[in-house]
């Protein structure tokens, strides 16, 4: 096997006495679309954060194609793409400015391709108008496109398929597989089951700030094998009942 595109090393993360991420370790290889499951709380986010070099975590090591992100911090960074929650978007750029400028800063101005996303993702009609004046929806899709554009290696998404419609949904599972095809891998945190099941080759189910299940290959395959459901009944099987807990 070729070595990991994205490794992550007994990553920690501490808020206070809280610790949010407990030495996660975690590789992914090129190629590979990942799901990362887990209650609210769960250090998903947090976990997201710090490997796209938002979050400066408490420990651990984060390297893409082995440069460390405290190695070279500029470079590694430019080569991940992020979309977080809610998105951030430039507000007073109209959505190809927003794209351009993004690809731009990563070393990519490519304006054909940046037009082929806009395409893709169903952006097109939208081009011209401001990024404040979007819906959620239509943020979502921005903040995909952006995290796509410009050839990254690594792209990260922290619950950015919720809030697409059915058609948005196709042409954004459509375009992370092709990132894919062409050699990136994809971490995404998400609460849908149904693109866990549908879209990602390995499922990565988190609680507390522990990694708790990483089920790819063949023992994925069987537990989809057992019907609708499958993946639902063991993630309850794996993450505590908090809000019981808590009453």
């Amino acid at each position: 096997m070729s070595p990991p595109l994205l490794q992550v090393e007994s990553l920690t993360v501490h808020y206070g006495k809280r610790v949010a991420v407990d030495a996660l370790n975690l590789s992914l290889q090129a190629g590979e679309i990942v799901a990362m499951l887990g209650p609210n709380g769960a250090g998903k986010s947090t976990s997201l954060l710090a490997i796209a070099g938002a979050l400066v975590p408490s420990a651990g090591t984060i390297k893409v194609e082995g440069t460390a992100l405290t190695e070279d911090p500029l470079r590694v960074r430019a080569r991940i793409g992020f979309a977080d929650q809610p998105p951030s978007l430039y507000d007073f750029f109209t959505v190809e400015e927003h794209l351009a400028f993004v690809a731009e800063t990563r070393g990519k101005s490519e304006p054909e391709a940046h037009g082929k996303m806009l395409v893709e993702l169903g952006l097109g009609p939208i081009a011209k108008r401001l990024c404040r004046e979007l819906s959620f929806g239509m943020r979502q899709r921005v903040g995909l496109a952006a995290a796509l554009v410009g050839g990254v290696d690594v792209v990260l998404l922290d619950e950015t398929l919720n809030g697409l419609d059915p058609r948005a949904a196709v042409r954004a599972r459509k375009s992370l597989k092709v990132a894919a095809d062409a050699g990136a891998a994809i971490l995404m945190s998400t609460h849908l089951l149904g693109i866990a099941e549908r879209l990602c080759d390995r499922i990565l189910i988190m609680d507390q700030g522990l990694l708790k299940a990483d089920v790819s290959g063949g023992e994925l395959e069987t537990l989809l094998s057992k019907g609708p459901g499958a993946i639902e009944d063991f993630y309850l099987s794996l993450v505590s009942d908090q809000e019981d807990k808590s009453e």
